[in-house]
């Protein structure tokens, strides 16, 4: 609130009373007291800033609370439906401990029966212990053969990268954690369509690591930490516009934001570019971004720029433009390369699969369950990226791989797959 002031009024006859010593005291007091006011003015100003930036954040934070919880999602499970699930799975397992322990009991009438056994070995006689454990003991059947997709998958230049959350059961407590199923695919605009599964305990940016291995070229990836050590280690970022446009998406339908809504129709003229040159050549992919797309990205960019500095620091305006302008120059790699595309769907569509199967699956048993699965699922997925008929690729698949040489296995991927007729 304003101070107000304890001088007393001044007029204009009064003012003609004063001697000019007395006039410079008054005049002096009076701009004493504007600069005061001036400074609360000031004060109050930069509050109101703060506050209205803070409500804006709330209520940014709040209608997104409510999409998440009230809008509609596919694949969610009601009530109900999760309650008759925990039923029926208490059921099957005590099914199950019902079978095992019946099949313990000893059978009736053979109780009496002798059974000779053998005499123990005399104490003093030597033992030495010899222990033969098999090299590994994980099945590898099918592991050859995701494999040699992985290969193929390292020898393109363009790769995909994304991970999804799987839960895993703990040995021992019956309890689930949280482990990740990362998946790598070749490029949206690449001949050979394939995705690999890589089943793993963490999110840590080691898996990454391990998979890729010594592959150096452009990986199209959301802004996750963990892929960063690949950057530093010459691997090129390819950023995802998708994802910049989803924090102008969630501003705009949280509080109808006039500069989402500006942001928004730029990007949707960018995808337009995008959707009519889909099927080029990457060399006319390229030509027709240079020419029409590059302008409106530099556009876009000063725009950002210019808006930032508008807006209050901490504001969700704020951090939809940070999130833009921060990775900007990944963001605008496919401008300047036609073999890139503009955001990380494609990987996310071949994720899609999983993240609505884990709703029914539930749960992977162990590490190596999940591997396994990872596995199968990397051969179906890939299978169907090609435009095969997966039970049609798996049932052939499973006919011939016992007899196919090893040499030879790369003919049974599903992008070199061809069903070999049968005889009737």
């Amino acid at each position: 609130m304003l101070v107000a002031s304890s001088s007393p009024v001044i007029t204009t006859d009064y003012l003609d009373t004063l001697e000019p010593q007395q006039m410079r005291a008054a005049l002096l007091s009076l701009m004493g007291e504007l600069a005061e006011r001036d400074g609360v003015i000031a004060r109050q100003g930069q509050e109101v800033v703060f506050k209205q930036a803070l409500i804006d954040k709330l209520t940014h934070e709040n209608a997104l609370l409510k999409r998440m919880k009230f809008a509609a999602q596919s694949e969610r499970f009601s009530t109900e439906r999760k309650s008759l699930l925990d039923e029926s799975l208490d059921e099957d397992l005590q099914a199950v401990a019902d079978e095992i322990e019946h099949a313990t009991q000893p059978v009736a009438g053979c109780q009496d029966k002798q059974v000779p056994k053998r005499a123990l070995l005399p104490a003093n006689l030597p033992r030495r212990e010899i222990r033969h454990e098999p090299e590994s003991t994980t099945c590898a059947c099918g592991c050859q053969m995701v494999d040699a997709l992985r290969v193929e998958l390292l020898q393109h230049r363009v790769l995909h990268a994304d991970e999804t959350p799987v839960a895993m059961l703990k040995p021992g407590n019956g309890k689930t954690h949280r482990a990740y199923l990362w998946a790598y695919a070749t490029g949206a605009f690449e001949m050979t369509k394939a995705v690999v599964y890589d089943f793993c305990e963490s999110r840590a940016g080691e898996h990454a690591r391990t998979f890729l291995g010594d592959w150096k070229g452009s990986l199209v990836c959301d802004d996750f930490s963990g892929y960063k050590a690949l950057l530093a280690a010459g691997v090129t970022e390819v950023g995802c516009l998708a994802h910049a446009r989803r924090k102008f998406f969630d501003l705009q339908a949280a509080n109808q934001s006039q500069i989402a809504q500006i942001a928004l129709e730029q990007m949707a003229r960018i995808y337009e570019i995008e959707r009519e040159v889909k099927e080029l050549s990457a060399e006319q992919r390229l030509a027709v971004r240079r020419e029409r797309a590059k302008p409106l990205l530099d556009a876009l960019h000063e725009w950002m720029t210019l808006q930032r500095r508008k807006v209050p620091d901490g504001s969700a305006t704020a951090k939809a433009l940070d999130y833009s302008l921060k990775r900007w120059a990944a963001l605008i790699r496919f401008a300047d390369d036609g073999q890139l595309p503009v955001d990380n769907n494609w990987i996310e569509n071949q994720i899609r699969p999983i993240a609505i199967g884990r709703n029914n699956w539930l749960f992977a048993g162990s590490l190596r369950a999940g591997q396994r699965a990872a596995a199968v699922m990397s051969l179906i997925q890939s299978a169907r990226m090609s435009g095969h008929d997966p039970w049609a690729y798996i049932d052939d698949v499973l006919r011939r791989l016992p007899t196919q040489p090893n040499s030879r296995i790369a003919e049974l991927l599903p992008h070199h797959w061809q069903r070999k007729s049968r005889a009737a």
